[in-house]
């Protein structure tokens, strides 16, 4: 397929900058008042596409099953649509505080230093982006504290804005980590911080950007659909017999990386760390011989599970990397159901959620996203596909 086919029109105001939330307002004993503000992951709206019927569920249904126009969808109703038996496949990675601010040596120059992977651990080498990259060059010391005890030494450039970074820091590297991850913040996508009004993300960030069952300390951006998993719709799992099952990839940021070819197969996806378990496969395929529902909770997930998938559509043990980059038309030999957010144009996530929905259908749930008031990206809303 072609880069100019995943082209639709998308409103600057329906794109997330924060997570799901509304104000809630109350009186005080001397009538005065005041509000706050809630956070509910489980509370954005979600889409339902029936991929083989080509039905497009929106709105909740009434006792007569009629849609009842205006009450969305919410993401918690995702349970309404499966039963006992089913498996939900989460992505365990865990994001770290990867964006940096310091300064550079003698000019004081303010840069910005974001974190990809540690390289050693013993020579606290780290694998780095940094901006502006025009100013940083080898031998130059950047500063990130204001004590100047977190102190880095550039020893080699990598890529155009990619650097090798040596921290001169005299600890045991537990404590390092601890006190090098203190000095960040969490690593929102460039859309979401160039367009805050402070243009840095939140102490709240740190919460909000991560799934409430990760585990696994490796992503330097947040495997997002998971993030409308909130700990009591977790429960409802639980309570209603539906399995989960965890797979770790480290979500990177070529994720975002912009796609400069027309056609797609000429594109080349930034490689990502990957682990599947015994434990995860015998789970996952106990329910696929069962004929129950496997779900793939966002385009991660799908990645992961369609590299380890064999041939006889069972999930293989894997621990490795993977480049995957799937696109229409693809096979898929594993999950029968995938849950992922509304994302950009021309975005390598949509794309992924175009192969598994079907690329006519796909986009026309995202033209009715947009003109609905959906919101998009890791913050948005989702999309649901059901294999009915």
């Amino acid at each position: 397929m072609k880069l100019s086919q995943f082209k639709f029109n998308l409103n600057k105001e329906q794109v997330a900058l924060y997570p799901h939330s509304f104000t809630r307002e109350f009186t005080n004993d001397d009538g005065t008042k005041e509000s706050f503000k809630v956070t509910r992951r489980d509370e954005s709206r979600l889409m339902v596409l029936h991929k083989k019927s080509g039905e497009i569920d929106m709105f909740k249904k009434d006792a007569d099953g009629k849609p009842i126009e205006g009450e969305y969808l919410e993401f918690r109703n995702i349970l309404d649509y499966f039963d006992e038996g089913d498996t939900f496949v989460f992505n365990d990675t865990k994001v770290f505080p990867a964006r940096l601010y310091g300064t550079k040596e003698k000019t004081d120059a303010k840069i910005e230093v974001f974190l990809l992977r540690e390289l050693n651990e013993e020579m606290r080498l780290w694998d780095v982006l940094v901006e502006p990259a025009r100013k940083i060059r080898i031998g130059n010391k950047l500063f990130f504290d204001e004590t100047s005890t977190m102190v880095a030494e550039v020893i080699d450039n990598t890529t155009s804005r990619g650097r090798t970074l040596r921290f001169l820091y005299d600890c045991d590297h537990d404590e390092f980590r601890h006190d090098l991850f203190a000095l960040g913040e969490s690593p929102l996508p460039r859309y979401i911080i160039d367009n805050r009004e402070s243009n840095h993300a939140t102490p709240e960030d740190l919460e909000d950007f991560q799934t409430v069952y990760a585990k696994n300390e490796g992503a330097v951006t947040a495997p997002a659909t998971g993030l409308h998993f909130s700990r009591e719709l977790m429960k409802r799992m639980e309570i209603r017999g539906i399995n989960d099952a965890y797979i770790t990839l480290h979500c990177g940021l070529g994720n975002f990386n912009p796609i400069e070819v027309e056609d797609l197969t000429k594109h080349k996806m930034d490689s990502e760390q990957m682990v599947i378990t015994a434990e995860a496969c015998d789970l996952v395929n106990k329910t696929k011989k069962s004929g129950h529902h496997v779900l793939a909770i966002g385009t991660s997930v799908v990645k992961a599970t369609e590299t380890a998938v064999g041939t006889d559509g069972m999930l293989k043990e894997y621990s490795g990397w993977t480049n995957r980059f799937i696109f229409p038309p693809f096979d898929f030999g594993l999950a029968d159901c995938m849950v992922a957010n509304f994302y950009h144009p021309f975005s390598t996530l949509l794309m992924s959620t175009a192969a598994f929905g079907g690329y006519d259908i796909v986009m026309e749930c995202y033209k009715k996203a947009a003109e609905n008031g959906y919101m998009f990206g890791c913050y948005g809303d989702s999309l649901l596909i059901l294999n009915d």
